[in-house]
Parts: C-alpha cells; sequence; structure tokens
C-alpha cells in the first residue's frame, strides 16, 4: 500500500466491497504503477466505503477512465431477504411453482422442512393465458386481466413485478404482450419477464431466477444509482461497470437489468485475478482461497480455465439459473466466531462478528473469541499494527480473555492451547472445503498449486500444504485486494442461452444458425455501446446435448465459422463430431443406436479487455533494496506448542529472488503473511511469494 498517489488520466481502479472490508485497487497503466487501499465496508450503505476507498488513493476521480465494481449487495440481500416487496402474474395453475419447487427439503433426514418463497402467496396472481411447449398459443392471453392483476399488485405496495408464462422460451408472444400492457402503467422500470431473463426450459429454474431478479432490481438499481450520485458529485466521468459471476464484467444498464448476474460479484473477481497471476507464475492448475473477514471461498482452476455452473443456489430453495464461477463458501473467515457445543465439540463459524463491532481485539463490544482473534494471542498477527486502517492497536487481552472464557474454560485448556485449537479446527474446514472442489471432484491436489488472498489468507498457507498435500503455494503481491484487481483484469461478457429442442436427425441448421446470429448481434451490440477499449472479440458457443431417454445432458463445444460478425450454418456432421468426441471423454464410450439431441443452445460474447504487466507490480530490485534491509525485527511467536522467535520482514520491498526460511513472517498493509517451520519463501519476478517445503541449510 502507497501513499496518496497523484493518478493521471486513464487509471483504472478495481472496488471490492466485502462483509468486512472495501478492497480498492488503483492501476495507473501510463505510469506502471500500482496503489491499493483497505477501507472498513460501511453499513447498511455500502457506498461510504466505496468512496472512502477511492479517495485514499486518488486525489481527483476526474482522472479515472474506468472503474469496476465487486459487489456483495445482491448476495446479501438473497441472504437476508432483504429485497423489494414484488409481484408475480402467472399462468392460470401455476401459482405455486415457487412454492413447490422441485419437492425437495433443507435436511436429507426427515419429511418436512421450512421454506418462504420471496413472493408470498397473496402477491402471485394467475391470469387466462397458455402457450405449448411446441409454442403454439392455445390461448391467448387476456390482457384485462394482466392489467387487472398489475393493478392491484401495485395498490398492495409490490415496487417490482415479474410475469411467469408457461413454455415462453419456446414463443415469448404472450409474455411481451402482457409485459407491454403492464410497462404502460407501472411507475417504474423494474418489470421483468422470464423469456428476456432466462429462455430455457425447466419451469422451476425459469421462475425462480426471473423472481428472484425481480426481487433484487430496486435493491440493486438503488445501490448502483446512489454509487453513480456519489462517483459524479466528486467528478467521475469515466465508465462504471460492474462484475459479473461468471467472472466477466458488464454495464450498469445490464446490471440494474439483470441484477441476479451480480450473485458471487466479488468472489469470482478474486478467482479471475487469481487465474491471471498463477499463469503469468508458471501454474495453470489452482486451487483459490479467499478468507476475509466472514467467508473462505474456494475454487479450482484447472488448465488455466474456471470451473462455470450453469446453476447455484444461494439459499436453500433460492435457485439461479445463469453462469457462474463454482465457489465453495464456507463460514471460516478471519471474524468468524469460535464456540463449543454441548457436546463439548469445538466449532467455527458460521457467525461472524464482521467489521462492527469485529473480533474481541478490536475492543468494541464483543466478547466471543474469533479466528483473528486466536492468530493476535499466538503472536502471528502484530497488534500494535492491525491492517484496515480502522484501528490504532489490537486488544490482546480482550483476545485472550474471549478465547479463555469460550473455549479454554469449556475444554480444559489454558489460552494458547484454546487458542492453537481455534486455529486447527479453522484449517481443518479449510482444508475439507479444498478437498471439495479438488479430490471429491476426481482432481489430484498435488497437481495444483495453492493460492491464498484476502486479508487471512496469507496466515493459513503452510497449514493448507500439510492438511491437504499440496506442495506448493503462491501468496499474490496484494492479496488483500485480489478481488479488487480481478475487477480491472476481468473481460467484458455476455452470456446468452436458448431451448432449441430437437433429435439432430430433425436439426433445422439454418434456424439453430439464426439463433446464434441473434445471441452473435446482441452481445456485439452491448460491447460496441461499451466505453472499454477491447483487444480481441470471442464468440464460444455450445450445445446442451444428450442421447434420447437421458435427463443429464453435455456441455458440447462447437466451432462455427464467423466472417464479418455473420455465423455460417452449421453443419449436422460437425455436431455429431462434437458430441461424439465430448461424451466419450466423459463416459469412455458410446451408444451406437442412441438418438442424440440438442436441448439448449448457449452463447458467450466476451470482450477481451487489456491485461497490465505484472512485473509493475514487482519490487525494483537495486542495490539499496536487499533481504536484510526489508527485515523489521523479530518478536515470538507460537507454534506446536513453544514460542519460536520470529524474523519479520516488511513484504513489499523484499527484492525479486529473496529467500525467506520459516518461521518468518511477511507484513504489509493489507494482509499478513505467514512462513512455518520447516517452510522457504520465494520472492518471483512478479513479486508473489512461492512457499514450500525446505529448510535452510
Amino acid at each position: 500500500m502507497t501513499g496518496k498517489s497523484d493518478v493521471t488520466t486513464g487509471s483504472m481502479v478495481g472496488v471490492d466491497v466485502g462483509g468486512t472490508f472495501t478492497d480498492v485497487f488503483v492501476l495507473n497503466e501510463q505510469e506502471g504503477t500500482a496503489a491499493v487501499a483497505k477501507v472498513p465496508t460501511t453499513k447498511p450503505d455500502q457506498s461510504g466505503g466505496f468512496m472512502a476507498g477511492i479517495k485514499q488513493q486518488v486525489n481527483d476521480l476526474s482522472d479515472i477512465a474506468v472503474i469496476v465494481h465487486g459487489t456483495t449487495a445482491g448476495t446479501n440481500a438473497l441472504l437476508e431477504r432483504k429485497g423489494a416487496r414484488c409481484g408475480v402474474i402467472t399462468t392460470e395453475g401455476l401459482r405455486d411453482v415457487l412454492e413447490m419447487r422441485r419437492r425437495d427439503r433443507p435436511r436429507t433426514w426427515g419429511l418436512r422442512g421450512n421454506f418462504e418463497p420471496v413472493v408470498e402467496r397473496q402477491y402471485r396472481l394467475e391470469v387466462p393465458e397458455r402457450t405449448l411447449a411446441d409454442g403454439s398459443i392455445r390461448t391467448p392471453v387476456d390482457l384485462k386481466s394482466v392489467k387487472a392483476a398489475a393493478e392491484k399488485l401495485l395498490a398492495e405496495g409490490c415496487d417490482a413485478i415479474a410475469i411467469l408464462f408457461a413454455n415462453s422460451y419456446a414463443n415469448a408472444e404472450n409474455e411481451s404482450k402482457a409485459a407491454d400492457v403492464v410497462r404502460n402503467m407501472w411507475p417504474n422500470p423494474h418489470v421483468t419477464t422470464s423469456s428476456e431473463i432466462l429462455p430455457e426450459i425447466r419451469e422451476f429454474e425459469r421462475f425462480s431466477t426471473t423472481a428472484l431478479n425481480a426481487f433484487l432490481q430496486p435493491e440493486v438499481s438503488g445501490y448502483i444509482q446512489r454509487l453513480e450520485n456519489a462517483m459524479h458529485s466528486a467528478g467521475f466521468t469515466g465508465e462504471f461497470m460492474i462484475v459479473q459471476s461468471n467472472g466477466g464484467v458488464m454495464s450498469v444498464d445490464t446490471a440494474c437489468r439483470l441484477p441476479v448476474r451480480t450473485a458471487l460479484s466479488g468472489p469470482a473477481a478474486g478467482v479471475i485475478a487469481a487465474g491471471y497471476i498463477a499463469q503469468c507464475a508458471g501454474f495453470d492448475n489452482v486451487v483459490t482461497g479467499d478468507m476475509g473477514g466472514t467467508s473462505f471461498d474456494v475454487s479450482l482452476i484447472a488448465n488455466g480455465q474456471s470451473m462455470l455452473s450453469p446453476q447455484t443456489s444461494i439459499d436453500f430453495g433460492m435457485v439461479l439459473r445463469t453462469p457462474m464461477i463454482e465457489i465453495t463458501t464456507i463460514g471460516a473467515g478471519g471474524g468468524s466466531i469460535a464456540w463449543v457445543d454441548k457436546g463439548g465439540l469445538l466449532h467455527i463459524g458460521p457467525e461472524s462478528a464482521g467489521s462492527d463491532p469485529g473480533p474481541a481485539a478490536y475492543g468494541l463490544g464483543n466478547t466471543k473469541p474469533t479466528v483473528t482473534d486466536a492468530n493476535v494471542v499466538l503472536g502471528r498477527i502484530d497488534s500494535s499494527s492491525p491492517i484496515g486502517g480502522k484501528l490504532a492497536s489490537l486488544d490482546t487481552v480482550a483476545a485472550s480473555a474471549a478465547i479463555d472464557k469460550h473455549v479454554g474454560e469449556p475444554l480444559g485448556l489454558n489460552t494458547l492451547d484454546a487458542a492453537e485449537a481455534i486455529l486447527r479446527v479453522a484449517n481443518s474446514r479449510m482444508a475439507g472445503a479444498i478437498r471439495l472442489v479438488s479430490i471429491e471432484r476426481g482432481f489430484d491436489p498435488k497437481q495444483f498449486v495453492f493460492m491464498p488472498f484476502g486479508g487471512g489468507g496469507g496466515l493459513h498457507a503452510g497449514a493448507m500444504l500439510s492438511e491437504v498435500g499440496i506442495g506448493k503455494a503462491i501468496v499474490p503481491r496484494y492479496p488483500g485486494v485480489t478481488s479488487a484487481m480481478g475487477c480491472v483484469i476481468a473481460d467484458m461478457r455476455q452470456d446468452f442461452v436458448q431451448t432449441f429442442m430437437t433429435t439432430l436427425d430433425a436439426l433445422d441448421n439454418q434456424a439453430l444458425a439464426a439463433f446464434m446470429q441473434s445471441h452473435v448481434d446482441q452481445g456485439l451490440a452491448i460491447l460496441s455501446a461499451s466505453k472499454t477499449r477491447f483487444i480481441a472479440r470471442n464468440i464460444i458457443f455450445e450445445l446442451d446435448m444428450a442421447y434420447a431417454g437421458q435427463t443429464h445432458t453435455l456441455s458440447v463445444p462447437v466451432s462455427v465459422e464467423i466472417n464479418d460478425d455473420t455465423v455460417s450454418v452449421i453443419t449436422k456432421e460437425s455436431i455429431i463430431e462434437a458430441f461424439d468426441a465430448t461424451y466419450l471423454q466423459s463416459f469412455g464410450r458410446l451408444l451406437p443406436k442412441g438418438v442424440r439431441r440438442i436441448i439448449n443452445l448457449r452463447s458467450a460474447i466476451t470482450g477481451e479487455r487489456p491485461k497490465f504487466d505484472l512485473r509493475t507490480l514487482a519490487p525494483v530490485n537495486d542495490s539499496s533494496n536487499t533481504t536484510a534491509s526489508s527485515t523489521k525485527q523479530s518478536r515470538q511467536v507460537y507454534f506446536d506448542k513453544q514460542w519460536h522467535d520470529t524474523a519479520i520482514y516488511d513484504r513489499l520491498t523484499l527484492p525479486v529472488g529473496a529467500e525467506i526460511f520459516g518461521p518468518a513472517i511477511l507484513e504489509q498493509p493489507d494482509t499478513t503473511v505467514l512462513i512455518e517451520p520447516g517452510l522457504v519463501g520465494r520472492v518471483d519476478e512478479f513479486g508473489n511469494t512461492i512457499i514450500e517445503k525446505g529448510t535452510q541449510a
């Protein structure tokens, strides 16, 4: 972290708002410099911390070309059920689809489970209409009933409305007519139709995604509008974009129209940055671990590609079907509270102390121990200079008292043993999350490196190597603001889907090409409307396919020739070849008499944004910049039931090629990196620290 920078025109700023801290990454491409900031997240209005973080590093916001934001506003609104009151207008007989779901339940054992849909039943109204699965209209929509339903919902205080008609993916005519009527009398733009959000087969998933979009629209668009007003008032005239869950970015208009795409926005930005940093450092296989104040988010990157999931559940029954980077989240952040149950078992989370009141060591009123408190008591975090700029020092006495009362006394442990027990349980939970995304999905963790980031990730790198068996960890130059860096790196991406139910024998090649062309035209129009410069435009098509009689589909990448933005007609032979290759790779055999079926077309239109050279972040090597000159002092740190004299280094001044043997602690303003006994850290050409086994000769 540097002092306030005099940023010149053309700078790019990434801002990631987390549950505890707001992180800012400022890239000045012309000067080849970067600056970072970490400030407490402000609640309930996060725009305060957003602006404070930027102003800490930028004198004049008019000097900024682009601000890209990774946000948790949508995710938090879903988890806390704090979206808008919204209504639903649906086909007769389908009023309870949102509540019936897939007839699943929150717990495996037991026949009952409570679930409250985001739209209460009294606000879900039916109208006469019917479209059949083949796209033919049996019953034209009754527009008088639609208008009456909308008037009733408006009178009931609904701020947003979702129109959910049966089989609208096959023919959107009835939905479109209903939407025209509602939009002509609705007082705001928060009117959503399922055919606009997800023209894809499977009724519940389409209804759920659309209803959640309506639920989020007033909250997310209001939040974005407050940010825009604050930035413009401060002189910002550049482009403002939002990170999507798929790891791309989108315009503000798109984010306000499709807020469901912002779920997991911040964590997705971290994965994008991690993948880019690792590839530059020579690692294509990476397991990422983003440890913030509230959670530990894990994702896997194989062969340089992030794993994308077509569907996720933010909470039980709240299903979003939109492409998202696969991220596994557990409640094991720095602020996660340690507690002992009635059976004498020690647990970590999911409850978190957050940023206010924060860990007991903050001295702001919390008396329950957290993971951060354990690290403070064991000397791994310097109590005299905490990160984030909120406090001048940490209260070690208060942290010890909290650990003694809530963990030590119930378990019969002294303060230090109790603190170590907290870290062992936290590390075990984090290791379990890594195994979930690697071993349990057929990936050998020995073939991967671990990249910890977030404010607390660097403290647990060594533990993950020993717990999981990963050979190396790579700690990025600015781990505390990696997600904010990812905002700057992310490409602009638009995803489209269209159900196209047909056997391959009956395929209408020209109709399929027409849908592809429609997606290309829409995607390129969005890219062209952006102020951002792109170095390339990439178009990817995939078909969801299966044999007739099979329920689950495979994503089959298909190559299509595109000349002057015009899609050529795709041949059946090329689709057969692509499907057979994908099926054979997945299952090891083909079905000789199987009938191949196409279910959905998926398209991704990506504008590749310029990437900056990570070497600009590396320390400058000169005669005054040596490992010895980076040594700050030493202090006693507790490892494995004994105190060790541990060297403390200023990490940002360590020269390229420096070797640091454990035990050692590398400190910087946005995080602390721990090198445990028996490990060695080496600074690579990008300023990353590679941690692996090794002892000093």
